[in-house]
């Protein structure tokens, strides 16, 4: 996956003057947006979009260092106005386009290339399951996309949850992991600025179609599934196997992310304060 990661980031630099969308890049990396943003993420520090507009800038200090003009340069990277990229070249670097070209001063962002690092030879604990069909089914909500920190939209869609929705979906549920899970699916992608939503289910797993109207059912097929448990503090310990996840398994495994939903459940520690023993689910297949 190393690889596939690296040629998008050529194909990135090939586009720097045309028009970007995140549908596009994930469709070149032949992986679904979500994941695929998920996995720069966790890789760089760096949403793709803030990536994105980092080397158009550095692109375009070259540029102007180079004698093109300042309103030239602008239309080439995309901004509708002089204003705006004026605006957003003094937020990026500090001093103005025109502070280039008159006194040359500079500011740089390279371009990134990926590679894995050996870090102290630590394991990381998984495995891969076979799973029939199955209905997730619960209660759901579209919420920002967000990869860092408390998502309060998803806190406010748990405390909503009826004692009716829940005695439902104790009893619907009749399939491994016999927990309450929490599911992401259909995220947007249409458009550069990752402000967009995704779906957001808390509920259950059940082989059971007859669903009440008073929760959402969402089909899922037959698939493989990598599960990666944690054990310790919550949610720090969560967090940062999935952040593993996606920035050290997937890139160096034999699996690639399947474009369906994955979810998580977490399990409170009654005897130690703060602690939980979670588990993420992802769908993949043999590359």
């Amino acid at each position: 996956m190393l690889h596939e990661l690296n040629q998008v980031m050529d194909y990135i630099e090939e586009q720097l003057t045309e028009h970007l969308s995140l549908e596009m890049i994930s469709e070149y990396a032949g992986v679904s947006d979500y994941h695929f943003r998920k996995i720069f993420f966790y890789l760089s520090g760096l949403t793709l979009s803030e990536y994105i507009k980092n080397r158009k800038l550095s692109e375009a200090n070259k540029d102007l260092l180079q004698g093109e003009k300042v309103t030239d340069v602008a239309f080439k990277y995309g901004y509708q106005s002089m204003d705006g990229f004026t605006r957003a070249f003094k937020k990026w670097s500090g001093f103005l386009p025109s502070d280039v070209t008159k006194k040359g001063v500079s500011k740089s962002f390279p371009k990134l290339s990926f590679h894995i690092a050996v870090k102290g030879g630590v394991t990381m604990e998984f495995r891969i399951e076979n799973k029939p069909a199955f209905n997730l089914v619960g209660v759901s909500k579209r919420v920002p996309i967000q990869f860092e920190g408390v998502n309060n939209e998803i806190v406010k869609l748990a405390q909503r949850i009826t004692d009716e929705q829940k005695e439902e979906m104790h009893a619907l549920q009749n399939i491994e992991p016999y927990e309450i899970i929490s599911a992401s699916y259909e995220a947007d992608a249409n458009f550069l600025k990752e402000e967009g939503d995704l779906t957001h289910l808390i509920g259950v797993l059940t082989t059971e179609d007859q669903v009440s109207s008073q929760l959402d059912k969402v089909p899922v097929e037959a698939y493989t599934w990598a599960v990666f448990p944690s054990d310790g503090p919550f949610p720090k310990a969560l967090q940062e196997t999935m952040a593993k996840t996606y920035s050290e398994w997937l890139p160096s495994s034999d699996y690639e992310v399947i474009n369906a939903p994955s979810f998580s459940f977490t399990k409170m520690n009654e005897h130690k304060e703060g602690y939980a023993y979670s588990e993420v689910w992802i769908p993949v297949r043999k590359k």
